[in-house]
């Protein structure tokens, strides 16, 4: 009995977790006027809701936010701050697949990959969570864009006003009532027949546009977080 009260007292807890923080991240982002750049370049292939989205660690806040509702799916880590995200995307109409790069990564993949054929859903990918290396674009993502055939999206943003945290990716929390642009890019797909060699390339590009937009949407506030790398 006392163990069912605890796991009782536990999901109560995390249920609390992914409402607070919805709530809070709606709040946050309803407070600001935000601009997109490139969106309408990419329209038809989310409004298709055959896409994944591609977006660097330290940037998710704000997509977490613009991707609710999208009955979506997402690969999230096993850690502790994992589960505070899996509960967060949960409540704004997402499934959460539990794995990452470093553990029961393959599993997860598998499970992503039958999820998106199975119902023709939109994905979230962060490639280089949860714990890096910062800005560098992990073989995951290419595996599920050639087995799934979606182009993956990149996408970035910024703000004027921003926090930018000491953790390994320097997240960035905007300030309320700032003003954020969120930025497309250029969409990258990869053949079903894609080699190991061509597969490689398609995630250089990948790293470099998502590196190029996050540069860009960054210099517009003033801000220079990251340097576009060609590699």
């Amino acid at each position: 009995m006392r163990v069912k009260q605890k796991n009782r007292i536990s999901d109560i807890k995390w249920n609390l977790v992914g409402i607070l923080g919805k709530l809070l991240i709606d709040l946050l982002f309803n407070t600001m006027k935000i601009e997109r750049e490139g969106f309408e370049k990419v329209k038809p292939i989310i409004s298709s809701g055959k896409v994944i989205f591609a977006v660097w660690h330290s940037r998710m806040l704000l997509f977490a936010y613009l991707c609710k509702g999208l009955n979506g799916t997402a690969m999230v880590s096993k850690s502790k701050d994992g589960e505070i995200a899996a509960r967060i995307i949960q409540r704004q109409g997402h499934e959460a697949v539990r794995g990452s790069t470093r553990k029961g990564g393959l599993q997860a993949l598998s499970r992503l990959i039958k999820k998106v054929k199975e119902k023709n859903r939109p994905c979230l990918i962060v490639p280089d969570g949860p714990q890096g290396p910062r800005s560098k674009v992990q073989p995951g993502i290419i595996i599920l864009a050639k087995k799934t055939g979606y182009p993956i999206v990149p996408i970035s943003y910024s703000a004027r006003k921003i926090k930018v945290f000491a953790s390994w990716d320097r997240f960035i929390f905007p300030f309320p009532f700032t003003k954020c642009r969120a930025i497309y890019g250029a969409p990258v797909s990869v053949p079903q027949n894609a080699d190991e060699n061509e597969g490689k390339k398609r995630l250089i590009l990948l790293e470099n546009e998502l590196n190029r937009i996050t540069f860009e949407v960054d210099r517009y506030y003033g801000h220079t977080l990251i340097e576009p790398k060609l590699n």
